[in-house]
């Protein structure tokens, strides 16, 4: 039996959201000097761009890892359904008690996806523009 070749599938979304950097385990000092400008008490907005990257063998039969169009569908419900032009610590339930940073962000959006995913495993990477200059990128990984 030959080997199947593997294949990295990446789709992108751009959203609009706004959120405040703000911890509820730090006095307000301490978030003023951690966060700076981003801590502002009305919160600040951002275009990001998210990309989502399944990593999988290239299926013989569809020459596909998967359906570019179903994971357009559980990024839709993932990302632009929950976050996009939405303000993240307010209308977003996960964040009620996690800070909003594009980490954080990046975190939410693995989990949502992946948890669609007819095969949780092709799940790879998940990359976020907050900027064009600040980039995160998240791979399921965790510490002990």
């Amino acid at each position: 039996m030959s080997r199947l070749p593997i294949g990295y599938l990446t789709r992108k979304e751009h959203f609009s959201a706004c959120h405040r950097l703000h911890s509820p385990q730090l006095n307000d000092e301490q978030n003023k000097e951690i966060y700076g400008k981003c801590n502002n008490f009305h919160g600040h907005g951002h275009n990001y761009i998210v990309e989502v990257t399944l990593r999988g063998p290239i299926d013989r039969a569809t020459g596909m890892v998967m359906n570019i169009s179903d994971l357009k569908v559980y990024m839709k419900k993932a990302i632009m359904e929950t976050m996009d032009h939405k303000n993240i610590d307010k209308d977003v339930p996960y964040f009620k008690d996690i800070v909003s940073t594009t980490e954080h962000v990046a975190v939410f959006v693995w989990d949502g996806v992946k948890a669609q995913l007819p095969n949780p495993e092709l799940m790879y990477e998940v990359k976020i523009y907050e900027t064009e200059n600040n980039i995160i990128r998240f791979r399921g990984e965790y510490t002990n």
